[in-house]
């Protein structure tokens, strides 16, 4: 099961960086046009819009999906935990929580990627 989680977490990684870097790298705006726009270069501009939203959904969609399996199976083992050890739930509580708050924090994080493909790249 730990193995499974290691992979889980190498794949989501390096889905995340390649959605995050490579995607706008592609959809980039070049700067080199001229005044006159034909309506090849209006068409190449809905193209660069249109990578950057599928880059922003595929972040999203990705630490949403990892987010919500890691914790899952955090909750899982807690209450696992809770139900063989009654007298600790409120240790095991309190680590949980913490452990919630940083999945969240992964998500949001990004969250925050996702907007600054959609508004700065």
């Amino acid at each position: 099961m730990k193995k499974t989680v290691k992979i889980l977490a190498v794949v989501f990684a390096l889905v995340l960086m390649i959605s995050a870097f490579a995607v706008p790298t592609f959809a980039a705006d070049g700067d080199t046009a001229e005044p006159a726009q034909t309506e090849t270069q209006t068409e190449e501009k809905d193209d660069s819009k249109s990578a950057k939203a599928i880059a922003a959904a595929i972040t999203m969609a990705v630490a949403s999906a990892a987010g919500a399996f890691a914790m899952g199976m955090a909750i899982t083992k807690s209450v696992e935990g809770i139900a063989r050890q009654p007298e600790a739930e409120g240790k095991i509580r309190t680590s949980l929580m913490l452990g919630l708050v940083f999945v969240e924090t992964a998500i949001i994080y990004a969250l925050i990627i996702a907007i600054l493909i959609i508004f700065v790249l």
